[in-house]
């Protein structure tokens, strides 16, 4: 009996479905980003990288400012847990420090290409407002919720637009002054001059480290 022949060419990979292919996707579309910026991002460029085909990225994500603001949240790593270092200053001051490092990172680098993009993109221009209206929100009310349980701030802070100040407030540094990134002296302004004072409201005592600032004066 003649032997069954080996083929010479090895069986396909599995074609890649659901979370698999999404993350693939969203890798190709972060390499894109980083290499030829938003104004060079195609459906067909991703496509290729990726190893799958339009149909399979349009059922995901209507359009590239879609899978382009996608491919940046996923980048940005908010999945982190969230501080809890038992202080509102220390909490708000490494949400702080983490967006700073953001913007400096490649993240910071595809957040810019956005940007830039949002001139001839109304619709990636929609998307990035409807991101950036939220600001994180969700993430400044749970620390600023746990501060308030703890007593070291009003519950009438308990805003979305009190409880994001500091993070606008660092925003409105890398605009105002062309700055990609801002140095950790600024945090702690932010922090200890702006956030801390609002949160408590007006007379309140200032923080144990404010207080070593002032006395070193």
């Amino acid at each position: 009996m003649a032997k069954r022949q080996r083929s010479k060419h090895p069986a396909a990979p599995g074609r890649r479905r659901g979370a698999a292919l999404e993350q693939a996707v969203l890798r190709a579309a972060t390499e894109e980003l980083l290499a030829v910026g938003y104004a060079g991002l195609t459906m067909d460029r991703v496509a290729r990288r990726a190893g799958t085909n339009k149909n399979a990225i349009y059922r995901r994500w209507p359009s590239r400012a879609a899978m382009a603001v996608a491919a940046y949240r996923q980048m940005t790593g908010w999945d982190q847990p969230l501080p809890d270092t038992g202080a509102l200053r220390d909490d708000a001051l490494e949400l702080l420090r983490r967006a700073n490092r953001i913007c400096a990172s490649p993240a910071g680098i595809v957040q810019r290409s956005l940007l830039a993009g949002v001139a001839d993109d109304p619709q990636l221009l929609a998307l990035i407002q409807e991101r950036a209206s939220d600001a994180g929100s969700a993430l400044w009310l749970t620390v600023l919720g746990r501060a308030v349980a703890r007593g070291e701030a009003r519950p009438e802070a308990l805003h979305p637009r009190v409880a994001t100040v500091a993070i606008v407030l660092l925003r409105n540094e890398y605009v105002t002054r062309g700055l990609m990134t801002a140095s950790d002296e600024v945090l702690v302004e932010i922090v200890e001059e702006v956030y801390l004072p609002l949160v408590r409201g007006r007379g309140a005592a200032p923080s144990d480290s404010r207080r070593h600032r002032v006395a070193r004066r």
